[in-house]
């Protein structure tokens, strides 16, 4: 089923409307024209949504297609001054995301954000056409018209969330491009935005259907909808209504992996190397003969590599921990042991040459198969987990109650039992928890984000939303406290100023578009 469905959305979804005026997509490459002769019967329809799967932000999280720099999604964390690209001399924007030099080099950070616009708001047409077009398409089953239209709005949401947490107020179309008129729109306030963003979702949750994400085909369900929502309303502060839905998800038939033991079979092991856990709610797949994960594995070391392996040329540390991030972690905390999360040195089986270094690799990254024979990545990228579904509900529970309830302690005292090698259970753990204030209850959510996320580009989404940095010790392990976010100083000693809470819109797109103006602080032209 995995590689059928790569197939159809690879090589049948090149025949999306982005086709029918090739001219209009050199002039205005934000988006292309989706034309109503591309959505004549069910074949095209389901071609059309399925070129969203892997297009705009699913790709801004998901593709590792350089050497030297991670999917965009990555450089966010670089923000926060506890992750490094070792390549940033050449990789500009992620040296000036770490010192919060933005500003002043806005020519050289607005390429990358050329690129997450255009190709955001392409998906955004492309499911605007979907959502317009599909529902006066003839089929036989009116639950797939319903899902496809649900999948698309899914999308058109996924991407929307994506902009608006990254440019604040933007361009909101709603309709698909069909001609040159009207191609030019203002950017719309961001409760608006947010607005159709949750609209497309409930709808999404409605009639997308009840199932396990690798049990559907690898298709949008109803509990990645819903995980997606509890998201959207969890970054507005929204409490009741995340936990609302991050409930939908806790009470589904996903579940939290298990370890088998605390060395190769744990959990992370597990989420590092297997695809298609209960544990994943939504991915983004791989394949070796279709759609490789091109560099991802390289990422999990340092150059140094390049002596160890021959399947790749390259190897740099793209996205790796600083050791004040690393203090994050308790020293009994599992995530934290080698061959976890991280590692600092690897043998190579095949010939026993040996990998070491004084700063943490990333171990979720590892791929044996690619690295040691064949070259090519398979291993999936998730999106979301059930663990985050776990930490949304705890937060969102305990704040909505205005309390720490038994319910909320019990969905974080899971985590930390899953993490935990002193064998305390989760009963243990939700005691425990019980007697924090509900500040401290919230705060030590926070923290057990960064434990268990900090791999997967969450944290920048965390700092905005709560409005608050955490400031990890330099000597305690395990402790934070957490700082107001402007003015605090981040893990490279740079200070957050208010002007480096949005991206700025991409010069390029301002040329292009008269009706834009930039954010503030930033060079608009």
């Amino acid at each position: 089923m995995k590689t059928k469905y790569i197939a159809i959305a690879v090589l049948l979804g090149s025949m999306v409307g982005l086709n029918s005026c090739k001219d209009f997509l050199d002039e205005e490459p934000r988006s292309g024209v989706t034309s109503g002769v591309y959505y004549q019967n069910e074949a095209q329809a389901i071609e059309n949504v399925n070129t969203l799967y892997r297009l705009g932000t699913p790709v801004t999280y998901a593709s590792a297609g350089s050497a030297y720099i991670g999917p965009s999604a990555s450089i966010n964390t670089m923000l926060t001054g506890y992750f490094t690209n070792s390549y940033e001399g050449q990789e500009l924007v992620t040296l000036y995301a770490r010192q919060l030099t933005r500003q002043q080099n806005t020519r050289i950070v607005s390429n990358t954000m050329n690129g997450i616009w255009n190709d955001s708001y392409r998906a955004i047409n492309v499911a605007n056409g979907a959502i317009k077009h599909i529902p006066g398409i003839a089929m036989n089953d009116a639950n797939l018209q319903k899902r496809l239209v649900g999948e698309a709005k899914f999308f058109r949401a996924f991407n929307y969330f994506y902009l608006v947490k990254t440019f604040g107020a933007i361009p909101l179309p709603t309709e698909p491009y069909e001609s040159l008129e009207n191609i030019y729109l203002a950017r719309t306030e961001v409760p608006q935005v947010y607005a159709l963003i949750e609209a497309d979702l409930k709808e999404a949750v409605d009639v997308l259907p009840a199932s396990v994400f690798a049990s559907n085909g690898h298709r949008i369900t109803k509990f990645a909808a819903a995980m997606a929502l509890a998201n959207v309303y969890l970054q507005q502060g929204k409490f009741a209504d995340a936990a609302t839905y991050a409930k939908i998800v806790v009470n589904s038939p996903h579940s939290l992996t298990s370890n088998d033991d605390l060395a190769m079979n744990s959990a992370y092991n597990k989420l590092r190397k297997t695809d298609d856990l209960p544990e994943v709610i939504y991915a983004y797949e791989y394949d070796a003969s279709i759609s490789n994960s091109s560099w991802w594995p390289t990422y999990a070391f340092s150059s140094s590599a390049t002596s160890v392996f021959t399947t790749y040329s390259i190897f740099e540390r793209v996205f790796g921990p600083t050791d004040r991030f690393l203090n994050v972690y308790t020293p009994d905390d599992l995530r934290i042991k080698p061959n976890q999360f991280y590692h600092w040195e690897y043998t190579n089986p095949n010939n026993g040459k040996k990998w070491t270094s004084n700063v943490a690799g990333v171990w979720y990254y590892f791929d044996e198969e690619a690295l040691l024979t064949s070259g090519r990545g398979t291993k999936d990228w998730n999106f979301y987990r059930y663990a985050e579904a776990l930490l949304i509900a705890a937060e969102a529970t305990a704040r909505s109650a205005n309390s720490v309830t038994a319910e909320a302690a019990g969905y974080l005292a899971r985590i930390k039992a899953r993490a935990s090698t002193s064998g305390k259970t989760a009963a243990q753990f939700t005691t425990e928890l019980q007697v924090l204030s509900l500040n401290a209850f919230v705060e030590e959510v926070w923290t057990e984000r960064l434990r268990e996320l900090p791999l997967e580009f969450k944290m920048w989404d965390d700092c905005l939303r709560t409005g608050k940095f955490p400031v990890i010790s330099a000597t305690t392990k395990g402790a934070v406290t957490y700082q107001n976010l402007v003015g605090a100083a981040n893990g490279s000693g740079a200070v957050f100023k208010e002007t480096d809470l949005v991206w700025p819109i991409s010069l390029d797109e301002l040329q292009r578009n008269p009706e834009l103006t930039q954010n503030p602080g930033y060079q608009d032209q």
